[in-house]
């Protein structure tokens, strides 16, 4: 195998701040940087083979964000956003109906109203292009694979992973070294669970004094529907069937423009059955009478799946460190209630650049940024996080009925008084620790895909366009190879093979019929980059890295 000491040395480039991720946060660091100072040099990494190749959200996105940003969005002819919001609905679903709850009920803070229904891709392929108008260098289908420190270990910059090396690791015929990007700073806009945000938090006690971070899995179809079903505007929310009452997790339909629906499922990561499945309760979900007659006679044009930060307020690490920040989705600003994180994603970049062009303008490198984590509870992201802090450990603690019940009136409290009756809960356990052995529940059993409204993951990872080149490391590391047949499957089933979206993890018997000499097995290819096995592995065995830049999926306007 060949080694680190036997490759070339990398070639590198310099520059003011260099900024991993090419998401909504990493676009509004650097377009605000280049606002505050067009002499800055700065440049995004991003690992999609192109921006917003792996974007994935809801999204009806609330335009605090973009009107901060770029306050003139809205004159732009070919802007990413033109539905508004024209019908706000919540409903209690059973299994043969459902309960339409009065928005009079919801706090302000609730209300869709003034927000836009829109692809989220679309809309960073926008802020790319802006971007690189005001001199930002993009440069997606490069993986950021590891971080650089300096002798006194502040981070200098990131390396781009190597390129052409085959899956013994040898390098091929088309091998190329990785480059060194190095920066005065460099800010960290991974998403949820990003990889080496996961190493930066563990090397510098981020997390030291918070909850442990939460998380769930969101997972989303986009339909062409029938015009008679299609409802321009209507933003649809619900919460219960198929979901059992102690597990946490809603849906939502959003017919955005031109005879589409989004249509998607979130399950909190902290449930306890090891037998489900969030995909097949997705699928299942479709299948409501509410839902069904929607798509019926559509056709279903993509899928994906992707991790989202639940922890909130009590969860946020710590967002400076030597050479460093976080922002958006890596920091965790996801406001859980109102499913909406893309307009936090962008306040924190410009918060980030703010502080960091005042920075380097004192002539300061690779220090501390203080006054950006001294700055964020203050601002609006930090007062858009406490008003909904109890919501999710509510829930947690007291299933859905009681969870959302208490935590809709701790948020009136919050919003009216600045006050909660509970003051600021504990998350508790960790999602990976959540799951009882499976002697210990009731399984549970899914009907089969009908082919038509419901599918399996093999045909929908084909609709997420995901591909990977197949003579590379497996980037699904095991810590201890036999951890999943020694330990989990077991104890519980070896849940990898459910909560993985994408196929990615089978459980391959010598005598299926007998059930002997079982085999992990991990379909590297399929993998969607959500993220899900790295954070609810019982064992925490799996560790999840980034293949070669481009590979992952190629999501189409999600």
């Amino acid at each position: 195998m060949t080694t680190e000491q036997d490759l070339p040395e990398r070639e590198g480039m310099d520059y003011d701040v260099v900024v991993v991720g090419g998401g909504p946060a990493g676009l509004a660091t650097a377009i605000r940087l280049k606002q505050l100072n067009a002499d800055l040099t700065v440049v995004v990494v991003e690992k999609g083979s192109e921006v917003g190749a792996h974007i994935l959200s809801g999204a009806v996105i609330d335009p605090a964000g973009l009107d901060a940003l770029l306050p003139d969005w809205r004159e732009d002819p070919d802007r990413p956003l033109k539905q508004e919001v024209t019908d706000d609905r919540f409903y209690f679903l059973g299994p043969a109906g459902s309960l339409r709850l009065p928005n009079v009920m919801m706090p302000g803070l609730m209300n869709n109203h003034g927000n836009f229904i829109g692809s989220l891709g679309n809309v960073t392929k926008w802020l790319a292009a802006r971007a690189e108008a005001l001199g930002v260098e993009i440069y997606p289908g490069f993986a950021a694979a590891e971080v650089l420190f300096d002798h006194g270990g502040a981070v200098r910059g990131i390396a781009t992973g190597d390129m052409g090396i085959a899956r013994d690791g040898e390098v091929t015929d088309r091998f190329t070294r990785g480059m060194e990007l190095r920066g005065k700073y460099t800010v960290f806009a991974e998403g949820a669970r990003g990889h080496l945000t996961k190493q930066l938090i563990r090397t510098f006690q981020l997390d030291e004094g918070r909850e442990p971070p939460k998380f769930g899995i969101g997972l989303k179809e986009v339909w062409q529907v029938r015009p008679e079903n299609h409802k321009p505007g209507l933003v649809q929310h619900s919460f219960g069937w198929p979901l059992d009452m102690k597990t946490g997790g809603g849906s939502f339909l959003y017919h955005a423009e031109d005879n589409q629906v989004y249509v998607g499922f979130v399950v909190h990561l902290n449930y306890e059955n090891p037998t489900l499945s969030p995909f097949d309760e997705f699928q299942r979900f479709k299948q409501h009478p509410s839902v069904r007659p929607i798509l019926e006679g559509g056709k279903r044009l993509s899928y994906g799946a992707r991790a989202i930060t639940e922890g909130g307020w009590q969860s946020v690490p710590k967002l400076a460190f030597p050479g460093g920040t976080l922002v958006g989705c890596a920091a965790g600003l996801v406001n859980v209630p109102r499913i909406k994180g893309s307009h936090n994603a962008i306040l924190s970049g410009m918060l980030c650049a703010e502080h960091l062009a005042e920075a380097i303008a004192a002539g300061r490198e690779h220090d501390e940024l203080a006054s950006y984590e001294g700055a964020w509870r203050s601002s609006a992201i930090g007062k858009d996080l406490w008003t909904v802090r109890n919501v999710k450990p509510l829930w947690s603690k007291l299933g859905t009925i009681g969870g959302v019940m208490l935590g809709g009136i701790d948020m009136w409290f919050n919003s009216l008084l600045r006050f909660s009756p509970f003051g600021t809960l504990k998350h508790g356990k960790p999602d990976h620790a959540t799951l009882k052995p499976i002697d210990q529940v009731k399984p549970i059993v899914y009907p089969r895909p009908d082919g038509v409204i419901s599918f399996d993951k093999l045909s929908s990872v084909f609709l997420s366009n995901t591909n990977h080149e197949e003579d590379q490391p497996i980037h699904l590391t095991l810590k201890d190879p036999a951890v999943p047949i020694r330990d989990n499957l077991p104890k519980y089933g070896e849940p990898a093979r459910l909560y993985c979206p994408a196929a990615v993890y089978e459980v391959v018997y010598g005598d299926e019929a007998a059930k002997t000499d079982p085999k992990f097995v991990i379909n590297a290819q399929n993998c969607v980059h959500c993220k899900t096995c790295d954070i609810k592995d019982p064992a925490q065995n799996i560790n999840w890295v980034t293949p070669e830049g481009g590979g992952g999926p190629n999501y189409p306007g999600m």
